[in-house]
């Protein structure tokens, strides 16, 4: 039996890995899902009144992973999808983790690639600076271009009603300045770590906020000697892979994937 730590993405709550958890169960492993400070409530609360993740950080939420991952009595695999895949990026460079798969993964410091459909998809947030400072919620039909481009319109809304929050609107400003700021930001590693546990990138082939061209510029920056970088692609799948039918495929290619490499 192995522990798994599945990490959320932004827009989203531990609830996006509700079928995940039963699933590797069944296998025999024991299954956390932290969410983030401010997180750990309802979506519908959530969606009524998100004030109380506007002002939420990411060193205040990495912090809080690291408290979750360090009480253990073993190292776990670390699964994160989309900003989840940022810090599950994050803990492993800080020495966390047997082994890290990272799915639709958003992208540390110091990669460049912004493909179009990336930046209408975070256009809702960066349209507007004084959303900088506010939790900021997709529309049914952003939601649709963003995340469930693979969903017909009645099946895109019945997971917007079901998942979809807002999000503080600091983490996409900030993920955008980042190359451009002097320094060491929040989401900074050190790509020639070697003492780094095995990482894996799983990009969607039609995913629209985070396309594999960004997840292959990041998985070929890691230059650690001596350590294990892999990336496997999935023609089709959008940024909701993780949900969308055939996510069995997925999370079984992670976890196969993370079993054979664990340290």
């Amino acid at each position: 039996m192995s522990t798994i730590v599945l990490i959320h993405g932004l827009w989203l709550t531990p609830r996006s890995w509700e079928h995940w958890v039963p699933y590797y169960e069944s296998k025999g492993h024991r299954v956390l899902t932290p969410a983030y400070p401010g997180f750990d409530v309802e979506v519908e609360a959530l969606r009524a009144d998100p004030t109380p993740i506007a002002t939420v950080t990411v060193p205040e939420t990495l912090a809080h992973l690291e408290k979750v991952v360090t009480s253990l009595d073993e190292k776990p695999i670390l699964i994160g999808h989309s900003f989840g895949g940022a810090f599950t990026q994050l803990l492993l460079d800080r020495g966390h983790g047997a082994a890290g798969v990272v799915i639709d993964s958003a992208p540390p410091e110091g990669i460049l690639v912004t493909p179009p459909s990336q930046i209408k998809s975070l256009f809702p947030v960066l349209n507007n600076p004084a959303k900088r400072h506010q939790a900021v919620g997709l529309t049914p039909e952003q939601w649709h271009y963003a995340f469930t481009n693979n969903l017909s319109a009645e099946d895109s809304k019945a997971a917007y009603d079901r998942y979809a929050i807002p999000t503080p609107g600091s983490w996409v400003w900030d993920g955008l300045l980042a190359n451009l700021q002097p320094g060491k930001q929040d989401t900074w590693v050190d790509f020639r770590n070697a003492d780094r546990a095995p990482l894996l990138f799983i990009a969607g082939g039609s995913d629209h906020v985070l396309p594999p061209s960004v997840n292959k510029s990041n998985a070929h920056h890691y230059k650690g000697e001596g350590t294990i970088t892999d990336y496997i692609e999935f023609p089709g799948r959008s940024h909701w892979t993780c949900v969308e039918p055939g996510w069995e495929q997925v999370a079984d290619t992670a976890l196969d994937w993370a079993l054979r490499h664990a340290r």
